[in-house]
């Protein structure tokens, strides 16, 4: 759990697997994030990964590309997906506003299988488009080349 008190130097030093944690979030060009809708929210370990990552002088998600994957019941994960939204305004991550793909978890038929695979043909397709869109906006947010 990210607790300030394990941090040292000023701030700035984490735990080993935090410090690993947050060099792959800086060394990343882009992130999909994929979370059930919990309690009209994210998970509490993906804001755990968040708050993490959020610490410290540098700001590891800072001008990142994202996009947005969930599953939920009635709005099929949109609160998670918009409460996600709204602590990327904090973090500086610069989410994809078209396409997301937000699952119904109980569909007739299923989405999932019973491993959890996304089987459901148009939202694979759909989830094709959320890749792509997403390359494509990393790739426009890459500082030019000199």
């Amino acid at each position: 759990m990210a607790n300030p008190d394990l941090e040292t130097d000023g701030g700035d030093g984490f735990p080993p697997e935090v410090e690993a944690f947050r060099a792959r979030v800086l060394a990343a060009d882009c992130f999909l994030f994929a979370s059930p809708e919990y309690n009209y929210s994210v998970t509490a370990s993906l804001k755990n990964a968040l708050d993490w990552a959020s610490r410290g002088s540098v700001k590891c998600w800072a001008d990142k590309a994202a996009a947005i994957v969930c599953a939920g019941y009635d709005f099929n994960g949109g609160r998670g997906s918009l409460h996600l939204r709204q602590i990327g305004i904090y973090l500086d991550i610069h989410f994809i506003n078209k396409p997301e793909l937000h699952v119904r978890m109980y569909d007739d038929p299923p989405s999932f299988d019973a491993d959890g695979n996304l089987t459901d043909a148009k939202n694979r397709e759909r989830l094709k488009k959320v890749l792509l869109s997403l390359q494509a906006f990393a790739l426009r947010l890459q500082p030019k080349q000199a």
